[in-house]
């Protein structure tokens, strides 16, 4: 489809938005018009990623950054209320933070296991929790949540992401059928190799991988989409991947 819809006036926000799918994302939303609230919890990197955004034609008011754990509430609480505060209004929530370490449940801490539960999984609870009133305000919007076909397909290793992917799929699904009548649409992309740096992958990848500004064009689509239509589940593999 490569759509490409007109988001002026429009407000988003992105977790996880410095790198990888998250980054491509908001450069992506930025370009097509809509002011962007980025996250993560690298200070640094948040300034230095809102500068870039700033530094494009859409001039110095594009993107707001605002450092944060989203697997913590009230910094999610914080995130909302500032992108309101400063832009006025919200019309879509990007949850796209996410953290992996595989390891086999014998070797996982109940450190490791609460802190990727808690940025793949209550994330998607307090950002949506906290940017459903505001959608509703601006007559409608669109949460839009990364998952990972790891939702579906359990491995060795993955016994936590596996877990908060799995749940991510049950979260959406059940959010969607509570606000669809408010005017607010909730889809969740569940894509497979991916070239970024998640997890240790090497940034790039193969030439076969999906890369991250495919993801974001996919997003792009969506928002694109007629008003009649949701796509809710939208699986994604790459078109060639190396043969067995």
């Amino acid at each position: 489809m490569n759509a490409n819809p007109d988001l002026r006036g429009k407000v988003a926000i992105v977790t996880g938005a410095t790198k990888g799918i998250g980054r491509a994302c908001a450069e992506a939303l930025v370009r097509a018009g809509a002011n962007v609230t980025i996250t993560a919890r690298t200070e640094s990197d948040v300034r230095r990623v809102t500068a870039e955004l700033n530094s494009g034609e859409n001039g110095e008011r594009a993107a707001l950054g605002i450092p944060g754990d989203v697997g913590v509430y009230d910094d999610c609480r914080t995130l909302v209320s500032q992108t309101v505060e400063h832009f006025g209004r919200l019309d879509i929530l990007v949850n796209n933070a996410g953290i992996g370490g595989m390891r086999p449940v014998v070797q996982m801490t109940p450190e490791h296991w609460r802190a990727v539960l808690q940025t793949n999984l209550d994330s998607l609870f307090y950002c949506s929790h906290e940017a459903i009133p505001h959608l509703k305000r601006a007559g409608g919007g669109w949460i839009i949540n990364i998952g990972s076909l790891a939702g579906k397909n359990a491995f060795p290793g993955g016994a936590a992401y596996n877990a908060s992917k799995f749940g991510l799929i049950g979260f959406s699904e059940a959010l969607m059928q509570e606000v669809r009548h408010d005017g607010i649409k909730v889809s969740y992309l569940m894509p497979g190799s991916v070239a970024t740096d998640f997890d240790g992958m090497t940034p790039g990848g193969a030439d076969w991988m999906i890369q991250p500004e495919d993801i974001a064009l996919l997003i792009l689509d969506l928002l694109a989409t007629p008003a009649r239509t949701l796509p809710s589940r939208i699986e994604v593999r790459p078109s060639r991947p190396p043969k067995k």
